[in-house]
This record gives C-alpha cells, structure tokens and sequence, in this order.
C-alpha cells in the first residue's frame, strides 16, 4: 500500500481518497478504519472517580464476573464497555488477544513459557502471570514468528 500526503492552504477540513483497482479485504479495512468515529481513549472507573486511560499505560484488560478491567501500573480500574470493544479500540501492533476473556499489551509482557504442553504461560513485566487458551496458542506462535 502507498500512503502519499498533500498540504494545499485552500484545504479547510482533511480530505481523503482512496485509489484502487479493485475492493478488496485491505481496501474495505481502510474505509472501515477512515470512516469511524468512535473514541479510542479507554475510561476507568475507580470507585467514584472517572480516569482516561491512556493505551500505553495499560498491561492487560481481563474479563472477570461479568465485568471488564484494565489493569496499569497504577492501578486496576472497571470498564463499562465490552472486551470486544476494547479490543477494537487498541492497536493490533501493541495489543494481543491471548483468551476469549484477555488482551495484554506485548511492550508490558516479559516472556512467554512454552514449556507447558498445550498451553502458553505469560508473564508480565509487573509480575504477574496468566495463560494463553489453547484455542490462541497458533494465533501466539504466528505473531511470535516461532
């Protein structure tokens, strides 16, 4: 994909076009992306105080008894958006889905321990440590390149 930039002073909002032979999945993702509106700043909840929780603060956001958390290094705060959600929110660059209930940021991950037979043990740079499910284990290995 080539991605080209123009400064024109007579603009007055950000106009974009996009040149394509055909629509395909990357073509469709693009407009996906261009097109939506939604914020991509998370906000906790801590007791009654209402924090903006900046991406690279985050370590991982679980789901536990049918509410979502984010966990920083400060502290670990309850979501009221869905994992789903979150996860459409984060980059894909940073963020890993490791279960159907968990994403944990890679830059706050220390190792992955493939020595437990069919599963993978994560642990995170501030000590703690959780699995990845078997059903996510090829999807780990892929983006780990091994």
């Amino acid at each position: 994909m080539k991605v080209e930039v123009k400064w024109d002073d007579a603009a007055r909002e950000p106009h974009v076009i996009v040149l394509t032979d055909r629509m395909t999945e990357e073509v469709q993702a693009i407009l996906k992306r261009l097109s939506e509106e939604q914020p991509t700043m998370l906000v906790g909840f801590l007791n009654d105080t209402v924090t903006m929780l900046p991406h690279e603060e985050l370590v991982r956001i679980y789901a536990a008894n049918q509410k979502v958390y984010a966990v920083t290094a400060k502290a670990e705060y309850v979501l009221r958006i869905r994992l789903y959600e979150v996860e459409e929110r984060l980059d894909k660059r940073s963020f890993l889905r490791i279960s159907h209930s968990e994403i944990v940021h890679l830059k706050q991950v220390q190792s992955f321990d493939l020595s437990l037979s069919g599963t993978i043990l994560v642990k995170l740079k501030n000590g703690t440590t959780t699995f990845v499910s078997r059903r996510y284990v090829a999807k780990i290995k892929e983006v780990l390149g091994i």
